[in-house]
């Protein structure tokens, strides 16, 4: 018996290229022979289109072109190989974050569920990726013309920190630039006290008046002060002279650092954008507490301290924790009107905190007291 070159050719082919033996293909040496009946015909057009076995050949195509490209780099040129994949891995987690704040802002929509009402991870994700997209924009712009990613690669190399969003920072630059970031607005930690000690002799009432000084006491002293000492003078901190519509404008410009706005406004934005930042962080505290504090992984409870004006770099996990608890124990009875008492003890409450008394610069101390 003879047998068909063209046949079989034919036959292998389609097992080659399909990676499988379609249905009615006989096995045999002799010339295959397809039973065309009607329902194998629509299951092989329904399941090996044409364009479907191209995508898949385009895409297996730039899978190996891509692999070869990353091993080159990385044998011939290790420390830009690097940067690559910083790079590559950054714009794979800003993806992912996007796509998950899109599907938690449709189930927002779809349950008619209020912002305040959210998850303390969903309301968390979505404020960091705000802020992250107004950073990344600038440099999402500069992606887009051909071959601009190797000028991006450049000023990824020179500046990390003022130009990229933590997507980009390895995990050794994100521990070096918070404690960059933390560094700058501790320098203003001190003409926040000393502003309050100053806008203290403009105080009416002598009781307040006398709280307050003694407050700002502890602070310079180095003692760090409990819940009940805030909570004595926050009827100063809801109308004037501290309200958040009624402080000075410098002292609202010491106040930016805390929050890393920038204090080079006009001094009615720069009180819309402290108050509407300083709600946000009240309603996460409000999630927090419905959550629970013994909820949060290590991560999680750093990033709520830092972000609260603590440095928890040299802070154990239980230190965190119990701080934490403090600051939400003060800032859950705040009513909307005293977010300026939030801010401020973003200082008032963390600088002291778990220090001893003496801490304190002596330089530093003798700037507050001049």
């Amino acid at each position: 018996m003879a047998l068909s070159c063209r046949g079989v050719w034919s036959g292998a082919s389609l097992i080659l290229f399909y990676g499988k033996r379609p249905v009615g293909v006989k096995a045999s040496l002799c010339t295959p022979r397809l039973d065309y009946t009607k329902s194998s015909s629509l299951w092989f057009v329904r399941h090996y289109s044409p364009s479907q076995a191209r995508h898949g050949i385009g895409r297996s195509i730039l899978k190996w072109t891509n692999e070869k490209y990353e091993r080159f780099l990385q044998r011939r040129f290790p420390r830009f190989y690097v940067l690559y994949q910083t790079f590559m891995r950054g714009f794979r987690l800003l993806f992912q974050d996007g796509k998950k704040v899109r599907r938690i802002i449709a189930c927002m929509l779809n349950e008619k569920t209020e912002y305040q009402n959210l998850h303390y991870r969903d309301m968390e994700k979505i404020r960091q990726v705000r802020r992250d997209l107004i950073k990344a924009i600038p440099l999402v712009i500069l992606s887009i013309p051909p071959f601009a990613n190797y000028v991006v690669f450049i000023l990824m190399y020179l500046y990390p920190r003022q130009l990229l969003i933590r997507h980009f920072w390895t995990p050794q630059q994100l521990v070096e630039f918070q404690g960059v970031y933390h560094a700058q607005r501790a320098q203003h930690h001190w003409a926040i006290v000393k502003g309050l000690e100053s806008i203290s002799t403009s105080v009416q009432d002598s009781r307040l008046k006398s709280r307050l000084m003694e407050l700002c006491s502890k602070v310079r002293s180095g003692v760090h002060p409990v819940v009940s000492d805030v909570h004595a003078v926050r009827t100063l901190f809801s109308g004037p002279p501290l309200g958040i519509k009624r402080i000075y404008a410098d002292q609202m410009r010491h106040l930016c650092p805390l929050l890393f706005l920038t204090p080079r406004l006009p001094g009615f934005w720069i009180g819309r954008r402290l108050n509407s930042h300083a709600l946000e962080l009240m309603q996460l505290d409000r999630a927090i507490v419905r959550l629970g504090v013994h909820q949060l992984n290590d991560a999680e409870l750093r990033e709520a301290c830092y972000v609260r004006g603590l440095n928890p770099d040299h802070l154990s996990p239980g230190q965190c924790r119990e701080w934490l608890t403090q600051w939400l124990q003060f800032s859950t009875h705040l009513k909307e009107s005293e977010t300026s008492l939030y801010l401020h003890c973003m200082v008032l409450l963390t600088v002291n905190y778990p220090k001893h008394p003496g801490h304190w610069p002596q330089k530093e101390v003798d700037d507050f007291s001049s």
